[in-house]
């Protein structure tokens, strides 16, 4: 009797002590992920930096450091589709937007980026499919950025009234959402609304979006006047977008507009 306790007590330790070390092995893996998520993380944070400034090949290096730490963060992912749109690699760009998305449906910002890569590539169904999803869902909290991703996707497959429409359920959403006032008045100028487009533009300028839209809008401007045979109030414009933004494309464009209208 006393041999089989003896047994049994032996067992009792033998199976504690797995346990422990079973635990003290788990608790050093959360550490270590725990530890990796945070460095991840601080790559993410500098990546982001590098990017907002124009630094895309620095971000990308941050960025692909972050994987290494965190292959399954959907943030990172994110931002390897970003780094890499800025470097002009599409595919790549698409294919981490689409594996964040696999880590986490409901990262809005990722569908968002999506749909909008998508219409870069002339892709306008799979982009208004990405869009609808963001609309339908109650939680997405800026459903008017999503509209007016949708209703350019709609106006480019020939479908123009569904396409206004949805411009204006953005606008409703938020009046001040300039990309949309911009979108529907592109649609209204391309139509023959001339007038209307000419309202909407001023609108947009009246909110002082920036240099870069405001010479963007200027140069439209311009073609509408163009187009109602007011060569002087089109001049004005173009002269008007060279100096709001001198080294944009828009500006680039306004004088080469102006030298075949002088």
């Amino acid at each position: 009797m006393r041999r089989r306790n003896m047994r049994s007590s032996w067992i009792l330790i033998f199976f504690a002590w797995t346990a422990l070390g079973t635990g003290c092995a788990t608790s050093g893996m959360k550490a270590e992920k725990e530890l990796n998520t945070r460095k991840a993380n601080s790559h993410v944070e500098i990546g982001g930096d590098h990017l907002a400034n124009g630094r895309s090949a620095l971000a990308l290096r941050e960025f692909l450091a972050a994987e290494k730490l965190d292959p399954e963060n959907a943030t990172v992912h994110y931002g390897l589709g970003d780094a890499y749109l800025s470097r002009g690699k599409r595919k790549l760009a698409e294919k981490h937007i689409r594996r964040a998305l696999e880590l986490f449906p409901e990262y809005h910002d990722a569908r968002l980026f999506l749909s909008a890569l998508l219409l870069m590539q002339e892709r306008y169904a799979e982009a208004a499919a990405e869009c609808d999803i963001l609309i339908d869902d109650p939680t997405f909290q800026a459903p008017w950025r999503a509209l007016t991703n949708r209703g350019w996707a709609l106006y480019k497959l020939g479908r123009e009234d569904e396409a206004r429409d949805t411009f204006l359920l953005a606008r409703e959403y938020l009046r001040e959402y300039w990309p949309a006032t911009l979108a529907l008045a592109i649609v209204e100028g391309e139509t023959g609304k001339r007038l209307e487009a000419i309202r909407l533009y001023r609108e947009i300028i009246a909110q002082e979006p920036g240099a870069t839209v405001e010479s963007e809008v200027n140069y439209r401007l311009a073609e509408i006047y163009v187009a109602l045979g007011k060569r002087r109030e089109a001049m004005g414009h173009l002269t008007t977008s060279v100096a709001r933004a001198p080294d944009s494309p828009w500006a680039k464009k306004s004088k080469e507009y102006l030298k075949i209208l002088n």
